[in-house]
């Protein structure tokens, strides 16, 4: 469905205010649904030798720390094959590690408490460790603080987390990183550092409107922190990926673990958390998964709301420039509020199991009501007090009268069908409570 002229027109002044007022020679900005780009736009210039030239859906940024989102990936593929543990100690993967107790959780959330860069004023001489120098210098790294005392990002980490994945593929990190997920998502343009047509990187004065090129950086052994480059295109298919992955590359329940908030950034008001490799951004009554990345002149950032599979991507090649997380949010919202999808029209069911409609109605459980139906021909139950925004929780049969809370309130939980001799309902067990068909106290047994 194509977005309306009002909502294109509302995303075009977005851009235009944010580059003038950010001051950012060029910035190129799109709007993604399901992994398509529905609108996007570029605004200023690539390159100051050609003002007139605005980066387009096909010209490379450096993406920076987006990187991160794909290393956090791998390590998830990892475990899903059964060759690591999010819990496995450091030391487990490079034996004789010095602060080989952080566990790798600890490294994707940020909770190690391990110093933010490598040892050495990297960001003054931009000379960056190979893999060797990067594990030998680890044994000069200072524990700035306790784990999972608060978020404490960490460059170094996601750079050992790289090692951990070259060493488990017995590949460099960008050719593992081609072959899990580059190449069979399509990301042709998604390099590290950059191949083809580029913008160019500037810092702005804040006293003068002339622009300063920035210097382009090889990270080496860091690239799995910071080192790739991409384009609106590319990082497209790439919010399509953290909205709804395909199963055969990673389990949607894994995408969905990984976006569970492990802690609070922001504690003094609770709109940021960290994730397994993903900001998590509140904005209204919507979370937008992703991350930002800055390199010298270059500031990006992509978030997605994954209930709506709708993201924003801001690419900017200025070192100064408009918050990425904010600017792409915004991008994404306005088309979520103005201009959402059409929904689809309810369908109706074609058959309610046998087994399933002695449990179908009202039950009550600690004194209070929730109602049982069939949808789709699978069990659920909700509370009529339970917001509409909330989703109902959903059973899987596991056995006979026994069935798995898949989704919502017990995820996880059992409910456990007790019938009479004469095989009629007698009650249930939902997470070990009683749920009878009328209110009773505690203690009391159903008639």
């Amino acid at each position: 469905m194509e977005l309306m002229d009002t909502t294109r027109r509302r995303l075009r002044r977005t851009v235009l205010d944010k580059q003038r007022t950010g001051r950012v020679p060029g910035v190129a900005a799109g709007v993604v649904r399901h992994g398509e780009l529905v609108w996007h736009d570029g605004v200023g210039a690539a390159d100051v030798a050609r003002p007139d030239v605005a980066p387009g859906r096909d010209d490379q940024f450096l993406v920076a720390s987006i990187s991160k989102t794909f290393t956090a990936v791998m390590i998830m593929q990892l475990r899903d094959e059964g060759r690591l543990s999010l819990d496995d100690r450091l030391d487990r993967h490079l034996p004789g590690s010095p602060h080989g107790e952080v566990t790798l959780r600890q490294m994707l959330s940020h909770t190690s408490g391990i110093q933010r860069e490598p040892v050495g004023d990297v960001w003054e001489t931009l000379v960056w460790p190979d893999r060797e120098q990067l594990v030998a210098g680890f044994a000069k790294a200072e524990r700035v603080m306790a784990p999972h005392q608060r978020f404490h990002y960490s460059n170094l980490m996601y750079s050992l987390l790289g090692e951990v994945i070259a060493r488990a593929d017995g590949l460099e990190w960008g050719e593992t990183l081609q072959r899990r997920l580059l190449d069979p998502l399509g990301m042709r343009r998604t390099t590290v550092g950059f191949d083809g047509a580029r913008v160019r990187a500037y810092f702005v004065p804040p006293h003068t409107d002339v622009p300063v090129p920035e210097p382009d950086v090889d990270l080496g052994a860091m690239n799995a922190c910071g080192g790739l480059a991409s384009t609106l295109d590319d990082l497209a298919t790439w919010s399509g990926f953290v909205a709804d992955p395909p199963a055969e590359i990673l389990s949607p329940d894994t995408l969905e673990e990984m976006c569970q908030p492990q802690i609070m950034i922001d504690v003094e008001r609770w709109v940021g958390a960290m994730g397994l490799g993903f900001f998590l951004v509140r904005r209204g009554t919507r979370v937008y998964v992703g991350h930002t990345g800055g390199m010298p002149g270059q500031i990006t950032g992509v978030f997605t709301d994954r209930e709506s599979g709708t993201g924003g991507v801001v690419l900017m090649n200025s070192s100064v420039s408009p918050d990425p997380a904010g600017f792409a949010i915004d991008l994404a919202d306005l088309v979520v509020e103005d201009d959402p999808e059409e929904p689809e029209a309810w369908r109706p069911g074609t058959e309610v199991p046998d087994e399933l409609v002695p449990l179908l109605g009202t039950w009550y459980s600690e004194g209070s009501p929730l109602v049982f139906s069939v949808r789709d021909g699978q069990l659920e139950a909700r509370s009529p007090d339970l917001p509409a925004h909330k989703p109902a929780s959903v059973f899987e049969k596991v056995g006979d009268d026994v069935y798995r809370t898949v989704t919502g309130r017990e995820r996880g939980e059992l409910l456990r069908v007790t019938r009479r001799e004469d095989g009629t309902v007698h009650k249930l067990s939902w997470a070990t409570y009683l749920v009878s068909r009328e209110p009773l106290a505690f203690g009391q047994e159903p008639s």
